[in-house]
């Protein structure tokens, strides 16, 4: 199979571009997968996002979409998966609540690469148990986009679903593969998806995880859930935001002072970058108004957080996660 991006193409730079690659797409969607049915794990991220709403346009309900919310994805982001596909569009969707078995599976765990493989082995387990639930599906749809193609020569290795097990068997479906991530975003546009989530900053495969640095606790992540969305919330509002802004609570504790009484509580950090290509990332200048703003709110708002970091650490020395 070819996996070069033909050299007539032209970038996907507006609508109209756009229009006419989704006509294309629904066109080569129907030959090639007829009136069978295509399974699809649907994490919410731009790429599976856009490629279901591709799907539902081509082949409607033959599309079975499949949501496994492990507990580590932000705030309001299962329910919006929810919300979108499902109601506002009409897609079969299979939605799976694991965050009891993913957090289960996570304790006491606080090595970083422990933590990403147990994610990604529970994910394609959960997966291949629904794949196995269902009848006559020929094809599997993945969200490879041309980067992942230039990286991994042609194999997404690191793809939620890259790593079933061999008896699922599946012919592969992959639209937007040719496709670099502005062009998705435009296309994406183009079928009518929420804004936010066509523009939804770059995340982690084992998402949260690796935000609630150390061995995650519940009460520590449902800390981060909060205190996240209040960065996204108020460096969301300023004129000009940056590329990447999320917050991060370390496993240590620190005392406070709340009701008179001394109290030992976390720190969240808040993390503003910009960069062109992730490999090199400048600390973005957040306004002091915007800091004591979310400040003030997370630690009124977010209960077990006495403290508020910023860190405007570049790349190198230091990464854009911190784990």
């Amino acid at each position: 199979m070819n996996e070069t991006r033909p050299s007539s193409m032209k970038r996907i730079t507006n609508k109209k571009l756009a229009l006419a690659f989704i006509d294309e797409q629904v066109k080569q969607i129907k030959a090639q997968v007829g009136d069978k049915k295509v399974l699809l794990a649907l994490s919410g991220g731009v790429d599976s996002s856009v490629v279901a709403a591709l799907l539902i346009k081509a082949i409607g309900k033959n599309l079975i979409c499949v949501h496994v919310n492990h507990g580590l994805l932000r705030k309001g982001e299962p329910e919006q998966v929810i919300q979108v596909f499902k109601k506002e569009m009409g897609a079969t969707l299979i939605y799976r609540n694991k965050t009891n078995l993913f957090l289960n599976e996570l304790k006491g765990v606080s090595d970083p690469e422990k933590k990403r493989k147990i994610i990604g082995k529970v994910f394609i387990d959960v997966f291949a148990q629904e794949a196995k639930k269902l009848k006559d599906v020929k094809f599997l749809a993945q969200g490879t986009i041309y980067p992942d193609i230039l990286e991994s020569k042609g194999v997404k290795a690191h793809h939620n679903v890259g790593g079933l097990p061999k008896n699922l068997k599946f012919e592969l479906v992959e639209p937007v593969k040719f496709l670099y991530k502005d062009e998705v975003r435009v296309v994406g546009e183009a079928l009518g998806l929420p804004k936010n989530m066509v523009y939804r900053q770059p995340f982690p495969g084992p998402g949260l995880g690796v935000r609630c640095v150390g061995a995650i606790t519940r009460d520590r992540l449902n800390a981060l859930k909060e205190a996240d969305a209040i960065v996204r919330e108020e460096i969301g509002k300023l004129e000009k935001t940056p590329w990447q802004y999320f917050c991060v609570i370390p496993d240590l504790k620190s005392t406070g002072i709340k009701d008179g009484k001394r109290y030992m509580g976390w720190a969240a950090v808040i993390r503003a970058i910009n960069t062109k290509d992730a490999v090199t990332a400048k600390s973005f200048e957040i306004p002091y108004k915007t800091l004591y703003k979310i400040r003030d709110r997370i630690i009124k708002e977010v209960p077990g957080i006495n403290r508020v970091l910023w860190d405007y650490s570049d790349k190198p020395i230091s990464t854009i996660e911190w784990e």
